[in-house]
């Protein structure tokens, strides 16, 4: 078992769900990072669970918030109450005050209840009547939603949609997963221990904060975003008719927040390409606005990056040792060559 603390969140995690070491990566993507977690997959496929599990090996507080139709902004956020016997009003704050949000088939939740929820994950504040209430820290909305019904559901908006660091896709398991899934899952579930503390928390986001990003992979993540905007730029301008718009700007700053974060839990103190090309698809799946046309074709987002990214070089950029143990020493990197 790791001794780094999140691997020993990670390790509890894993002693009830069997598989999905991508989702739970990007989960810890995600804590790492103080992004937003959009998951989505058929029912049964431990969505939820792998959340909650997750949630069980931190401090702080836990909310979940099973969306519906019925739903209205008040029972997200919170609202005004009148107390008889104080003869004043007194606000009662909602489920979006906790350090992990789990909303739960967000896309069941009507366009006001989405749009209650984009202020708190944005700007982490909500502001009941005239007064602006802040979020508490840490603050990171993991969401599920089901693709395969549309009875009932809400499409989540475009401006929504951005504000998700990464969006998982996961799919069923293999048939040695589900067997061993079917064998645990009917037998008494491990207990959760809690491995982690908000304090703790905080210093493994500080310590990834503090992973290097050489010049030539921001470069690189920023072409990877452009790619998907103005796709003869590397050779595919046969695709530009399937997209209508590209990633926005907060794509290419998300891929460096999330590279470091992936480098971090893979023990490096360095951002390699690989890390951007790795998280490509969770980035910019769901900030892509595909065509009609796309659509007429059965053609998915992931159909349309996989020749994008593949048609974007990695650079040369090749790390080597610190010269010594000072942060920041820039001396220390061979750096890639002007272009």
């Amino acid at each position: 078992m790791s001794t780094n603390p999140l691997g020993q969140a990670l390790y509890q995690v894993k002693r009830t769900i069997v598989g999905q070491d991508v989702l739970l990566e990007r989960m810890a993507v995600c804590l790492l990072a103080r992004g937003h977690l959009l998951v989505e997959g058929v029912p049964g496929l431990a969505k939820t669970m792998s959340i909650k599990t997750l949630a069980a090996t931190l401090g702080g507080t836990f909310q979940r918030i099973q969306f519906t139709p019925d739903l209205v902004p008040a029972d997200v956020t919170g609202t005004r109450l009148y107390n008889q016997k104080t003869g004043e009003f007194e606000t009662a704050l909602g489920p979006v005050f906790a350090n992990l949000l789990l909303a739960d088939e967000i896309n069941r939740a009507p366009a006001k209840v989405q749009s209650a929820l984009l202020e708190v994950m944005q700007e982490r504040q909500v502001t009941i009547g005239r007064t602006t209430y802040p979020a508490p820290e840490p603050f990171l909305v993991m969401a599920t939603q089901n693709p395969i019904e549309s009875e009932g559901t809400y499409p989540l908006p475009e401006a929504q949609v951005d504000r998700f660091m990464l969006k998982v896709l996961i799919g069923y398991p293999s048939v040695s997963e589900e067997y061993a899934v079917v064998e645990r899952m009917t037998s008494p579930l491990p207990r959760t221990e809690q491995v982690l503390d908000l304090d703790a928390l905080a210093r493994l986001q500080r310590q990834a904060d503090a992973v290097y990003v050489d010049p030539g992979v921001i470069a690189y993540a920023v072409s990877l975003v452009t790619a998907t905007r103005d796709p003869e730029s590397v050779g595919q301008g046969h695709l530009a008719r399937f997209i209508t718009y590209g990633a926005s700007p907060r794509a290419s700053i998300n891929l460096i927040l999330a590279g470091r974060a992936l480098a971090f839990l893979r023990g490096r103190d360095f951002v390699l390409p690989g890390d951007v090309a790795d998280l490509s698809g969770d980035v910019l799946r769901h900030r892509m606005v595909l065509s009609y046309e796309a659509l007429a074709e059965d053609l998915t987002a992931d159909d349309l990056l996989e020749p994008l990214v593949g048609a974007v070089p990695q650079p040369p950029v090749v790390m080597r040792d610190r010269v010594d143990e000072s942060p920041r020493d820039e001396t220390a990197y061979r750096r890639p060559a002007e272009a």
